[in-house]
């Protein structure tokens, strides 16, 4: 549920193409407001020709619409904005084919109607809002009918080529409703990318997580269960094997249920280490050395319970392997470091004749130790003994 919602929020953070309307849809209102003022001479030519109610009707819808579009782009919803959009493109043709049901006859001059000057700012309306053959139907039938309409109105001037009129028109604003479509589709593009990119990212949290997870219980499960369970069988019930039974249902009660600290004290942490080191060796001699100089803040919980579970499962490894008579646990803790030293006086032993099978030291001591941020794990051994050192710097 967290990947989700971590996915959704940074969707919500990269709406490229929400972006890219509301600025076309600022532009094309510009673009309203420009033609307005650069047309208010044929606006006011025509009128006095046309019926009364067509041309201030077409000037208030056309106008107004590309106004409103452009204001919608303030909206939060961007199904609002196109649906504004999709009104200010549709205003357009509706009020060129109102022309012919208002029109009684009369002819202009040359220059004709003053909505055959703007037939592609419709259609970048359009484009913004609507998906390509659409926006390319309602640019070729605006342009149709305003051209159709010119040729008509200047009769019995002498007229150009309405084929041609109509071919250079569509040429025109082509190349604006072109790039238009483009631009929008890159934004839908990026949104894609952007997506299917935290998509990705999530599913390999979610698969690091888990796989986090099955080593954090596989070591658990080497370190405490099956440890338990060979002592049982070697030794049979001792109090000391009940002690770690119960250390180990209570490691997996804490995996499960998540009942965990956030943070250890100095006293807390060693009582930690020296927990687990006696759950193993009840006779362990156990040495702690603290900086005077520098006393010991908090420790993270994850970094105390990583370095005595590794502390705890050198120990086992030492009693089961090393065949020593002498085994010692020294604590070295300061503000921003902590250090335990596991030495023995055993026959050593061969990193390189390990099986691959035996998770001890791969898994339950450097796998854990490299898990954490500045944790270490150094094991020297020889036919002298073996001295392993878990260290971890803030």
């Amino acid at each position: 549920m967290d990947n989700e919602q971590q996915v959704a929020g940074a969707d919500a953070a990269h709406r490229s193409t929400d972006r890219l309307i509301r600025i076309i849809g600022r532009f094309v209102g510009v673009g309203y407001g420009a033609y307005l003022l650069l047309l208010i001479p044929d606006i006011a030519r025509t009128g006095s020709l046309a019926p009364g109610w067509w041309t201030p009707t077409a000037v208030i819808v056309v106008f107004g619409t590309g106004f409103a579009f452009a204001a919608s782009t303030f909206h939060p919803s961007v199904g609002f904005i196109r649906v504004a959009g999709s009104i200010a493109a549709l205003a357009f043709p509706i009020m060129a084919l109102l022309w012919w049901v208002a029109w009684d006859g009369t002819t202009f001059d040359r220059a004709g109607t003053f909505l055959a000057a703007f037939p592609g700012l419709a259609a970048l309306a359009a484009a913004t809002v609507w998906q390509p053959i659409p926006a390319f139907a309602h640019m070729t039938t605006s342009v149709v009918i305003v051209q159709v309409t010119n040729q008509a109105v200047r009769e019995p001037f002498p007229r150009s080529n309405v084929v041609a009129d109509i071919v250079f028109a569509m040429m025109f604003c082509t190349v604006f409703v072109a790039a238009t479509l483009a631009a929008v589709r890159t934004g839908r593009i990026l949104d894609a990318t952007i997506s299917e990119a935290h998509n990705d990212a999530a599913r390999a949290a979610a698969t690091s997580a888990r796989e986090v997870e099955r080593e954090r219980f596989d070591a658990l499960i080497h370190d405490e269960v099956m440890s338990s369970l060979l002592a049982v069988a070697r030794h049979g019930r001792t109090p000391s094997l009940a002690r770690q039974a119960r250390s180990a249902l209570a490691h997996l009660d804490d995996l499960t249920t998540g009942t965990v600290s956030d943070s250890f004290s100095a006293d807390e942490a060693l009582a930690q280490l020296r927990s687990a080191a006696t759950t193993v060796d009840e006779s362990i001699e156990f040495t702690v050395h603290v900086d005077e100089l520098e006393q010991p803040e908090e420790y993270p919980a994850d970094v105390v319970r990583s370095v005595a579970a590794a502390l705890a499962e050198a120990l086992r490894n030492s009693r089961i392997h090393a065949q020593g008579s002498k085994r010692s646990v020294t604590a070295e803790l300061a503000s921003s470091m902590m250090l335990v030293t596991v030495q023995d006086d055993g026959i050593g032993f061969d990193r390189r004749s390990v099986p691959p099978h035996r998770l001890g030291v791969a898994v339950s001591i450097e796998g854990r130790m490299r898990q954490l941020v500045g944790g270490s794990a150094d094991i020297e051994s020889s036919a002298a003994g073996t001295t392993v050192r878990l260290g971890w710097k803030r």
